[in-house]
């Protein structure tokens, strides 16, 4: 006799799992089923994904749907309900896919990529480079400062920036252009101390 707050599909110590109208336990018919047609399955899905790895995973999702099903006893056509089922998960799969736009993301390769190892020498040299841009940048006259960090940094507009500090949308260009190419000497080259 179940119990208040007794959940049906939780077992119970003492207490045989589930079985259905047939009297066959449910975990053993559901191994039964990933022995008799996981290749099958496999070859099903290999056919029609690029992936093995993605292969298994639509195997395995197969019987994760099946595993959650009642009574496995009441599929009449085991055959055809596996294989609707894959079709399903193959279906739902693409649409996950499509949704999450995988077929545009490489894997991360590192003889295609280089390495992402930071050697202490790339350190150096990163913290130097931010040293001479935060040198440059202060070196920059006050309005020209101002452009440049309201455009680069800010990413406002040039009418915006002009406007915000009161000068032409020319004007706001022109100590744009030049804060640019002061920056951009002053970290492409090392300065002597």
């Amino acid at each position: 006799m179940a119990q208040i707050g007794d959940h049906p599909e939780a077992p119970r110590p003492g207490v045989r799992p589930a079985e259905g109208p047939s009297g066959v336990d449910k975990g053993v018919a559901l191994t039964a089923l990933a022995h008799r047609y996981t290749s099958a399955l496999s070859r099903f899905f290999e056919r029609r994904v690029s992936n093995k790895a993605e292969a298994a995973d639509l195997v395995q999702e197969v019987f994760v749907r099946l595993a959650s099903l009642r009574d496995l006893s009441e599929i009449e056509k085991p055959d055809q309900y596996l294989f609707a089922t894959a079709a399903n998960a193959l279906r739902d799969s693409v649409r996950r896919d499509a949704v999450r736009q995988r077929h545009f993301h490489d894997a991360f390769d590192e003889v295609v990529h280089g390495s992402c190892e930071l050697s202490p020498e790339r350190i150096l040299a990163g913290k130097q480079s931010i040293a001479r841009f935060q040198a440059a940048l202060r070196e920059l006259p006050e309005r020209t400062r101002d452009v440049f960090v309201l455009r680069a940094f800010d990413g406002l507009k040039m009418a915006v920036v002009a406007n915000a500090v009161g000068v032409s949308k020319r004007a706001a260009e022109k100590h744009y252009a030049k804060a640019m190419a002061h920056i951009a000497a002053a970290v492409k080259e090392p300065r002597d101390a």
